[in-house]
């Protein structure tokens, strides 16, 4: 079961699939590289009040299950973790700054539903006759 989340004047349901990786597909996100971004990418999200449901780092790429706010659009999600860890981790581990950059600019994203399309089409003709 999908829990929604409240606001003062708003519930909600709001779930986006995230998938990214290193420059170059290169596998730097291994050992304390590893440990050190899933710690940036928990602070960032309690930063901007998301709720990180599932997360896994795999050495050339990461997925990211998130719950969001609507009023935060998915891509200013992305460029904050992005930003901020490429920032962090090139700082820590010096071997990182060989690449250009620590991430592509490009990412994969899904948002995940609550109800079905044919719920809602459902939901929608049967409002047409109240």
């Amino acid at each position: 079961m999908q829990s929604h989340r409240h606001s003062r004047n708003k519930v909600f349901l709001i779930q986006y699939y995230l998938v990214w990786c290193p420059k170059r597909r290169k596998p730097v996100l291994v050992g304390r590289v590893k440990e050190r971004l899933e710690q940036i990418i928990y602070q960032v999200a309690d930063e901007l009040g998301i709720k990180v449901l599932e997360l896994a780092i795999n050495p050339d790429h990461l997925h990211l299950f998130i719950s969001a706010h609507p009023t935060i659009p998915v891509h200013k999600i992305v460029r904050r973790i992005k930003g901020r860890s490429s920032n962090v981790l090139r700082k820590e581990f010096p071997e990182l700054l060989k690449l250009p950059s620590l991430w592509t600019r490009s990412y994969y994203v899904s948002t995940i539903g609550a109800v079905s399309k044919e719920t809602i089409e459902k939901y929608i003709e049967a409002q047409k006759g109240v």
